[in-house]
């Protein structure tokens, strides 16, 4: 890995940098060890400072499944029936059947490049594709979360893992399908996988591992209560209420809906990721924001897959706390999936910067705000450029068309609504300097990989 740091002090110097306060002139950042050691604002440059115009906070990537970056755009025929999530699934189901360790960490490291150069700096891999082509555990049961958090280290990404328990294929505890045999673990040997994780982890600086019932439907309750110590103070995300048909079943099963009968249920709180959470009626909406749960919004996945909408408005006036994910890593661009957050609301309401918590704010700096303070929360991390954070920074290009002449809260809105990742300069994550002119160090070698793989997949 190229431009690795040495543990020296080094400096980079910004002419408008976003700090936790807001926009600030003229910007040194101090790093030491992949941290940051100082912030100056109102600074002179010095002959040793590294110079750019223009310094973001990294931002939190809260929920991928890495793997399937390598079907993005082979499931976009029509098929006999009304297509959904639910035909998606069974072509996913088809593709990963084949997957080898080596092709999930060649995958994993083409969609962690990407996220790299769209802005993402920490990814949440909620993975559950654990065992080899038939369904049994390898010698290593962890193997395949060893994968993707080998595709990090390749990369640079920071890490969190959220090894998934997938044990059902429906509400009621159903016996899962064959074409599920590659997730399936009962609780004995998850802990094994989870330990198995924990310990490959060690590897990266500063990585995280949390715990991930997959959802309502591929866990029993007693597996949802068994689970709580193992989590212990860890990030806890699940997926919920994301198809109005996994409402209508959970309905039929427990006369309750998802959100509704998960908060009664399990002791729901900051720790706890619901991803996608777009069904819900407007009870569970306040509840669940007065949990303190971050809401996972992956605003392109959701509209590529027919989901619908999260009801944001109603859960930002509750006080509810959100980020993005990627997901299905299908298009990966931070800025694509906050400004389609806020399209999503104003197509819906008519209405526009729908977003921006109040008259006279910036749609764009709060969108960002909110995702990066959520979504850190939800990975178990801070984010921000601040003293004793990861120097986790993305610079952008302000000779791009976008962003000519933009300073303050203009840079943020230009960024998100007009011009997203190619306005991308540089990128650093925990002070390596991994994206530079837009493109990762290591992309022309993971690009080489990724295509001998998918050669074997698509064929």
């Amino acid at each position: 890995m190229s431009a690795r740091s040495d543990g020296r002090h080094r400096s980079l110097f910004f002419e408008h940098c976003l700090l936790p306060e807001g926009w600030a002139r003229n910007v040194r950042v101090t790093l030491e060890q992949g941290r940051i050691a100082a912030v100056d604002a109102g600074a002179e440059p010095s002959p040793g400072d590294e110079r750019h115009p223009c310094a973001l906070p990294g931002m939190p990537n809260l929920h991928s499944h890495a793997f399937q970056r390598g079907m993005a755009g082979l499931a976009e025929q029509r098929g006999p029936a009304n297509d959904s999530f639910w035909t998606w699934r069974e072509i996913m189901y088809r593709f990963v059947q084949r997957m080898t360790p080596d092709d999930v960490r060649a995958i994993a490291a083409m969609a962690y490049v990407e996220m790299l150069e769209g802005g993402f700096t920490r990814v949440g891999e909620f993975h559950y594709l654990h065992h080899d082509r038939e369904g049994g555990a390898f010698a290593d049961v962890a193997q395949m979360s060893a994968a993707v958090l080998a595709a990090a280290g390749d990369t640079g990404i920071g890490m969190t893992l959220l090894p998934v328990l997938y044990s059902y294929a429906g509400f009621g505890a159903q016996p899962p399908a064959p074409t599920q045999a590659r997730f399936v673990n009962d609780l004995d040997r998850y802990a094994r996988l989870f330990e198995g994780a924990q310990a490959h982890a060690r590897a990266l600086p500063d990585a995280v591992v949390g715990v991930a019932p997959h959802s309502l439907r591929a866990v029993s309750p007693d597996q949802l209560r068994d689970l709580e110590p193992l989590a212990k103070a860890r990030p806890v995300h699940i997926h919920i209420a994301e198809q109005v048909k996994e409402v209508d079943d959970c309905l039929a099963w427990s006369g309750r809906r998802p959100v509704e009968w998960l908060l009664n249920n399990a002791e729901v709180d900051a720790r706890w990721c619901l991803v996608h959470a777009t069904h819900m009626t407007e009870s569970e909406t306040v509840a669940a924001a007065r949990s303190g749960a971050v809401a996972g919004l992956c605003p392109i996945t959701e509209a590529n897959l027919g989901d619908g909408l999260f009801p944001v408005e109603a859960f930002l006036q509750a006080g509810g706390r959100y980020g993005i994910g990627s997901d299905s890593n299908v298009l990966i661009d931070a800025a694509e999936e906050l400004r389609l957050l806020e399209y999503g609301q104003r197509l819906t309401r008519r209405a526009r910067n729908v977003m921006a918590r109040e008259s006279g704010r910036s749609t764009g700096a709060d969108l960002y705000a909110g995702a990066l303070t959520g979504g850190a929360a939800a990975l178990g991390v801070e984010g921000g450029i601040a003293v004793g954070l990861p120097a986790d920074i993305v610079s952008l290009n302000l000779d791009h068309p976008a962003m000519v002449h933009r300073a303050g809260d203009a840079i943020t809105d230009s960024f998100v609504f007009a011009s997203g990742r190619s306005a991308i300069d540089c990128v650093w994550r925990h002070g390596d300097k991994l994206v530079s002119e837009g493109r990762h160090h290591v992309r022309d070698r993971v690009v080489r990989d990724y295509a001998k793989v998918l050669e074997t997949l698509i064929a």
